[in-house]
């Protein structure tokens, strides 16, 4: 299965974009999965990326759409977080440290805790893409 959604680069739209992703999920996976845990967890994914792409990527160019694509097979999911901005060097990225009460950059320590892969591509055909791939475990009963 896969789904797009062009929305615009504004958090009042975070409610349509989380019922966006775990409306498709759900529609692909029924009951096959523990919603009450896995619901959670991508929503959080999903508003950092979200989120980062309207107030870093489009900060300056509000008028510029985000594009998010979802494919589901079989369990594995991928999605994609599709930005216009100037995109961010990840070789300047440096991990938080909590003791220096950084007041940014854990977005990305997040999304890399609860997704099994994330990658990001500078500057594809010009745009930058986020991608999070997880795998959904079958419901335990």
């Amino acid at each position: 299965m896969k789904s797009e959604l062009h929305v615009p680069s504004d958090l009042n739209f975070l409610n349509i974009v989380e019922n966006w992703l775990l409306g498709c999920l759900k529609i692909q996976l029924g009951e096959s999965v523990d919603w009450s845990r896995q619901s959670s967890r991508l929503r959080l994914a999903l508003v950092e990326a979200y989120s980062n792409a309207v107030r870093h990527a489009h900060k300056d160019k509000p008028n510029l759409p985000i594009l998010l694509r979802l494919e589901v097979k079989d369990r594995d999911l991928a999605l994609e977080v599709w930005d216009y901005g100037e995109g961010f060097d990840m070789s300047n990225y440096y991990a938080p440290n909590p003791l220096e009460k950084q007041e940014g950059g854990y977005g990305w320590l997040i999304m890399n805790r609860l997704m099994d892969k994330v990658d990001y591509e500078l500057q594809i055909d010009g745009a930058n893409c986020l991608k999070l791939q997880a795998t959904l475990p079958e419901l335990v009963k």
